[in-house]
């Protein structure tokens, strides 16, 4: 379970307190970007456990390299294709994002994000497309979620994790605290409901 597009002090601790397995900082162009110092400020009594997740989109090399040292992420989240242009050290997890794709790289442990066409905009991912993907691969489910809806996206898509942002939102880049909560909620429900 992903929060992510998180920028104040209130709303990461609420994603923690509510069981959040990761939490996603945006270092792309947005209204939830943060910058490598602040998100190091806020991670700094983080706990081990939670992972920290760097969220861009085509960056530079140097754009990277910055946050790779100011910030000092446990993965990298960026579109798959500009993973060749990076220089991304072991002790990085990569979550390659694949946007309404129709076929995603060959099958791997490491997990895959799967996404609308674009991020951060409310928008669903093809669920089906996302089921399909799903039988082989560790797929994220993003885009669109939201308490009201991501037990039906879990039945359908039968995912390896979850991601939110807007869906968790009162407006445009201000996390809801009380949506925080009961998005996480809804996912505990439904993966106790689906449980193989």
């Amino acid at each position: 379970m992903k929060i992510c597009g998180l920028s104040t002090p209130r709303a990461l601790a609420a994603a923690v307190e509510a069981g959040a397995d990761a939490v996603g900082f945006v270092f792309a162009e947005s209204p939830r970007r943060v910058t490598p110092k602040r998100a190091r400020q806020l991670c700094e009594d983080l706990s081990p456990v939670i992972i920290r997740v760097a969220v861009m989109r085509h960056p530079a090399a140097s754009e990277w390299q910055a946050v790779a040292e100011g910030f000092e992420p446990d993965w990298l989240q960026t579109d798959a294709g500009d993973f060749a242009g990076l220089n991304v050290a072991e002790r990085f997890g990569r979550l390659p994002v694949y946007r309404d794709a129709q076929a995603l790289a060959p099958a791997t442990d490491d997990p895959v994000l799967f996404e609308a066409a674009v991020s951060g905009q409310g928008t669903l991912a093809d669920w089906q497309r996302a089921a399909e993907l799903a039988r082989a691969h560790k797929l994220v489910l993003a885009g669109g979620l939201t308490p009201d809806n991501v037990g039906e996206a879990i039945a359908t898509v039968r995912p390896w994790g979850v991601d939110v942002s807007s869906g968790v939102e009162s407006k445009r880049g201000v996390k809801d605290i009380g949506r925080i909560g009961a998005f996480l909620q809804a996912v505990r429900e439904a993966e106790q409901a689906h449980a193989d």
